[in-house]
């Protein structure tokens, strides 16, 4: 159904699919109803006209008048259906466009015996950017079919890879491999593992900083463009930090009135990109709704420390609020996944007849660890020691595996939208 509405949404006038993906394929072209002959794949797909046919009647020479395009790419669904990002073109020749210039912000350059893995799945913004990037500017890229930590490892050793995209939940995952297994890989040659899309608890990030070295690196940004990085020297004189504004970017603060509050004071987190502007695709309204002037927001909240680094809380639409005190639920996953038997955590609030809301835990216990009463007793009891009385869970429930994304975004909705059926969310 997502494929199926963003083919629609965008007017895509070619719909192209791989023959691996024939049925959801078929299924999102019928359902966006899509004639057939803007439909193409490479390898067969019922219904499908072979990719080699697009060229069919076309001159080899360049057209005249050519102007560079530019990816409408859509945003994560997670709060909602995914919306286009539309950009003014550029006005230039497509020999013009240095579209690497983007890794330049990570001090990553062009050439330079660099090798880029891709560990996630290529249809999130920042891996496709990512990626793509690194092959404008002469990287060899690596791709992995499907991320599993140790075959991470192997590639990494095999290849000599030198920069990746990651998030946390890989992190973890990495750090949960035993000892031995982890030895048995060299990874010196990465020079930027970046992380980011979802917080990143610190005593993860710790670890890793331990195991790999000063290449872990962080970044905060959005689709809708601008965005922060922190080097690894950044985060250790300023744990917890998601880093300064790029130099394309500005960063700002402002409170639910609009204001913009001064450093040290939490707020909105708003960005902005000096390259230019963007409209959600057919959506006027959420448009003008997350703006302030030239800035917009994604929902984050946040403050700036007085030299400019950006210090991320969590999410407005997640924040609890119990007996009028607000909760910021990445606070409380971040204690649950320093406990040895939590492989993943969520926290949201859940309906309370007296306070309006009571903080909910989720967890997906970590293998070998037997889910029940015991390891819940274990876990409230490790809250209540790292944790103040009002911000701990009242009850902690078990998951098979948390609904995240390939790209590690938590999908909150669906942990948390069963204990709110048929009440009002009081936030």
């Amino acid at each position: 159904p997502e494929i199926a509405w963003i083919v629609a949404d965008s007017g895509a006038k070619v719909f192209l699919a791989h023959e691996r993906f024939a049925a959801p394929a078929r299924q999102a072209a019928d359902e966006a109803g899509l004639p057939a002959t803007h439909r193409y794949s490479v390898g067969e797909v019922e219904g499908f006209r072979p990719y080699a046919e697009l060229l069919d009647g076309q001159p080899e020479s360049a057209p005249a008048d050519r102007e560079l395009g530019w990816v409408m790419n859509y945003t994560s669904g997670t709060t909602g259906r995914p919306r286009g990002i539309r950009r003014p073109l550029p006005g230039k020749l497509p020999e013009e466009a240095y579209l690497g210039g983007f890794l330049g912000i990570f001090g990553i350059k062009p050439y330079d015996d660099n090798v880029h893995l891709v560990c996630s799945p290529l249809y999130h913004t920042a891996v496709l950017q990512f990626a793509s990037a690194s092959l404008h500017i002469g990287h060899r890229l690596v791709l992995m079919d499907k991320w599993t930590p140790e075959e991470m490892l192997r590639l990494i050793d095999a290849h000599r890879c030198t920069h990746t995209h990651m998030v946390p939940t890989q992190f973890h995952r990495l750090l949960a491999l035993p000892e031995d297994v982890r030895a048995r890989y060299d990874v010196s040659s990465m020079r930027h593992a970046i992380h980011g899309a979802a917080p990143c608890p610190d005593h993860v990030k710790r670890a890793m900083l331990d195991w790999w070295g000063p290449c872990v690196e962080e970044y905060y940004a959005a689709s809708e463009g601008g965005g922060a990085f922190a080097t690894a020297e950044d985060w250790l004189k300023k744990p917890g930090t998601v880093g300064k504004a790029w130099p394309i970017s500005e960063l700002a603060i402002f409170d639910d009135d609009g204001n913009r509050l001064p450093a040290g004071e939490l707020g909105t987190v708003y960005l902005k990109m000096n390259t230019g502007g963007f409209a959600y695709h057919k959506d006027e309204t959420k448009t003008r709704k997350n703006r302030i002037g030239d800035f917009f927001t994604v929902g984050d909240l946040g403050y700036l420390d007085e030299d400019g680094y950006l210090f991320l809380r969590d999410r407005k639409i997640d924040m609890i609020i119990s007996g009028g005190v607000n909760i910021y639920p990445a606070e409380i996953e971040s204690a649950l996944l320093a406990h040895p038997a939590v492989a993943d955590a969520a926290a949201f609030g859940i309906p309370h007849d007296d306070w309006g809301e009571e903080v909910k835990a989720v967890v997906e216990p970590a293998p070998g660890q037997e889910p029940g009463p015991e390891l819940a007793a274990a876990l409230l009891a490790h809250c209540a020691e790292h944790l103040a009385g009002y911000k701990c869970p009242k009850t902690v429930d078990f998951i098979t595996e948390m609904p995240r994304d390939p790209n590690g975004k938590l999908y909150k909705r669906r942990l948390r939208d069963p204990y709110w059926e048929g009440r009002t969310r009081p936030v």
